[in-house]
């Protein structure tokens, strides 16, 4: 039996095209954190287990969410996300089969409308797992699951489809959001800044994602990822050098 939790805010342009392709699930949790847009309304035309609350951060809302979870196993979406029949089908292979309890799934991101096969997440993110093996952190971003001891951990083959930048511009806001977001943890840590360091990272994030996940053979889309990519490395460490996060100055509305 599989739960599946999603946190979301304003993202009317993407709920719907989330919650219909996990429809086949046994039970699905949306968590809100003060939309003000038609999310709820569309949330609730899926599901019945819609709930709100304020926003604390992505580790916070996906353990609330969690929490929400009553089934077995859950399958950890965000709203901008989408699954295919192909990855429906892996799913409930690999519950039936009992070989791990929880499962590293790969990221495959889109750009434009359009699929990228090589400029995609590397594939270590735990998004499908045991409910009672697991918990979240309370990172403000990049968020971790936090596994039992012993916890056996499989990989699945079929990919989630992430709709994550729509154009150029809004994957401007979210490189200036994330960055923000990034930089703060990093502060708080009291990790130390240089321009050195920040010039360095980023000539490996383009390093990364050009070469060695051959984002080259993405074409200029490829090309522009690992391009953008570089420079949200770069906002981050010049934000963690001048300790320049006020989170409050950002849009609070969040760009579907």
């Amino acid at each position: 039996m599989l739960s599946v939790i999603i946190i979301a805010k304003n993202e009317e342009a993407n709920i719907g095209r989330c919650l219909k392709s996990v429809q086949w699930a046994d039970e699905i949790i949306v968590l809100d954190s003060g939309s003000s847009d038609r999310t709820v309304a569309i949330a609730k035309e899926y599901t019945n287990k819609v709930y709100c609350t304020d926003w604390q951060g992505y580790g916070v809302q996906k353990q609330r969410a969690l929490a929400y979870a009553t089934h077995d196993w859950v399958l950890n979406l965000d709203a901008d996300e989408s699954v295919t029949t192909n990855f429906k089908a892996a799913v409930e292979t690999a519950l039936a089969s009992n070989n791990a309890d929880a499962y590293r799934i790969p990221i495959c991101m889109h750009f434009y409308s359009k699929p990228m096969r090589f400029s995609s997440s590397p594939k270590r993110h735990i998004r499908l797992f045991k409910r009672s093996l697991a918990c979240y952190s309370n990172d403000i971003v990049h968020e971790k699951i936090l596994l039992q001891p012993n916890t056996r951990v499989g990989q699945l083959k079929q990919a989630i489809m992430h709709h994550s930048f729509r154009d150029v511009s809004h994957m401007l806001y979210k490189l200036n959001r994330y960055s923000s977001y990034s930089a703060k943890i990093k502060i708080e840590k009291n990790k130390k800044a240089s321009l050195a360091k920040t010039l360095v990272g980023m000539s490996w994030m383009f390093f990364r994602c050009y070469i060695i996940q051959r984002g080259f053979l993405d074409g200029k889309a490829g090309f522009l990822f690992a391009v953008f990519n570089a420079q949200g490395t770069f906002y981050r460490g010049i934000k963690q050098l001048y300790q320049d996060v006020e989170l409050d100055k950002l849009p609070t509305t969040r760009k579907n």
